[in-house]
């Protein structure tokens, strides 16, 4: 068992966890919840998305969010960016960390962005580029590497020439995403054992999702390949609207109950998370999914 000491978790809730929704959240409430997740320990919090609100209504308030949260100086804050006119919105509210995002089957891109893959990457590269001058970091996120949802089995060659590109850009992480929960343990270590080989270890972030329950026997298989880093939302909040059937990701409450568990830190008090869990349960008026909370809601 060659286990990290420490894992860094990156809450996605305010932004992936949301953006599912369907009850619009008052921009506020949202602000509110923020502040709370900022009093957990996270040290990263995703906090939404400035993509066209046609798009994602859930997060049309980006600017309003990201201007009204109060800043943690030790927390990085961070939106994600389909192209330049979202990055001069979230320039101009002064976001921390830039992600950019695609996937590497070409139908979900084509569904998700309305863009072949080829089309998108000078996208990206216009976006990595502004950024840099910006001197903000970028990190970016590759979906669907362990499964899509219209072409199924992605191959590991096709995954790693998107990487490629996107590291050539020069994006600082990247978050290698399983965006409709279909991988298993021995899936993620056939990809783990050459993705190591491949790129450096301490800028890979997994981003699992739970659809088929999945997701914590694939950060536990992660772990024994040294990946430090993992995305998860408060609750097991979550999906992807360009996915049919992909429900929430890992839940950051389940997560960090295992990895404490097992001697892992963290450096996120449980108790705070479940409170800033509750906090969102009561604004959604629904219990949330994930089991920690399950364990509280019974209580």
């Amino acid at each position: 068992m060659n286990w990290p000491e420490k894992v860094t978790i990156k809450e996605v809730g305010p932004r992936d966890g949301l953006q599912n929704e369907k009850v619009i959240i008052p921009t506020q409430r949202k602000i509110d919840w923020i502040n709370q997740l900022s009093d957990t320990g996270l040290s990263y919090i995703e906090a939404t998305s400035f993509v066209h609100p046609k798009w994602i209504p859930q997060l049309s308030d980006a600017v309003e969010v990201a201007k009204g949260i109060n800043r943690n100086p030790d927390i990085t804050y961070a939106a994600l960016v389909p192209n330049q006119r979202g990055l001069e919105s979230a320039l101009e509210a002064d976001i921390d960390e830039i992600s950019v995002f695609m996937s590497s089957s070409e139908t979900h891109n084509l569904k998700n962005i309305n863009k072949t893959i080829s089309d998108t990457f000078p996208v990206l590269k216009e976006v990595i580029d502004s950024a840099a001058r910006s001197r903000k970091s970028v990190r970016g996120y590759v979906s669907t590497v362990f499964g899509c949802p219209y072409e199924g089995e992605v191959s590991i060659e096709q995954v790693f020439k998107v990487c490629d590109q996107l590291f050539e850009y020069g994006i600082n992480e990247l978050s290698l995403g399983d965006t409709i929960g279909v991988a298993s343990p021995r899936q993620v270590a056939l990809f783990l054992e050459q993705a190591v080989k491949r790129y450096d270890i301490d800028r890979m972030a997994l981003h699992f999702h739970d659809t088929r329950g999945m997701a914590l026997a694939n950060v536990l298989k992660s772990l024994d390949y040294g990946i430090k880093t993992f995305d998860s939302a408060l609750g097991g909040l979550g999906g992807c609207p360009y996915a049919p059937g992909a429900s929430g990701n890992v839940a950051t409450d389940d997560l960090i109950h295992m990895l404490h568990n097992m001697g892992i830190h963290t450096g996120i008090d449980q108790g705070k998370l479940i409170g800033a869990a509750s906090m969102m349960q009561s604004f959604l008026e629904k219990p949330l999914p994930s089991h920690q909370m399950a364990v509280y809601n019974a209580q």
